[in-house]
């Protein structure tokens, strides 16, 4: 083996799993943001946490109302899941600029982008300081799924996005 740098090692760890992190804006409307960084914590109670730079705005929102709902994109939003993970929400409203339709989730007010293959509704336990992130760590208050759609995932890093073979 070479040593190799730590973002080097998602090119060989691919493909990673991928999400939209949705976030309530201080509008009224809904934020969301691609996020690769996430994973379960416990089944009882449920329990997840994800991962976001420090001064990202969907992760601020989480810090607000202690509340986000992580949806996984469906085959047919490849594109969106670069322009989500490549703007920010401090500076324009994502699902208006995007021209995307966005969807209800029974048990909260914040919409998710259509076509999601499933839908995780959290609730804030705490957030921790790692390095130039925080790690927020969450309750699982409810999950939905719509089978018949298949999960997008990240390749190469995020050099290419795709369903799994």
């Amino acid at each position: 083996m070479k040593k190799i740098n730590l973002p080097s090692a998602s090119l060989i760890s691919s493909p990673n799993p991928l999400c939209f992190i949705c976030t309530k804006r201080e509008d009224g409307g809904s934020n969301f943001a691609s996020v690769s960084w996430y994973t379960y914590l416990s089944y009882n109670p449920g329990m997840m946490a994800f991962a976001m730079s420090q001064p990202s705005y969907s992760g601020g929102r989480v810090r607000a109302t202690g509340k986000a709902v992580l949806a996984f994109p469906g085959e047919g939003l490849e594109k969106l899941v670069g322009q989500a993970g490549s703007s920010s929400g401090h500076k324009i409203d994502k699902a208006q600029s995007f021209g995307t339709k966005m969807e209800a989730v029974e048990g909260t007010d914040i919409e998710i982008p259509s076509g999601c293959a499933g839908a995780i509704i959290l609730s804030l336990d705490h957030y921790e300081t790692v390095g130039d992130h925080y790690l927020y760590i969450c309750r699982v208050e409810a999950v939905y799924a719509d089978p018949s759609i298949k999960a997008l995932f990240a390749y190469d890093g995020y050099g290419r996005i795709a369903t799994a073979n």
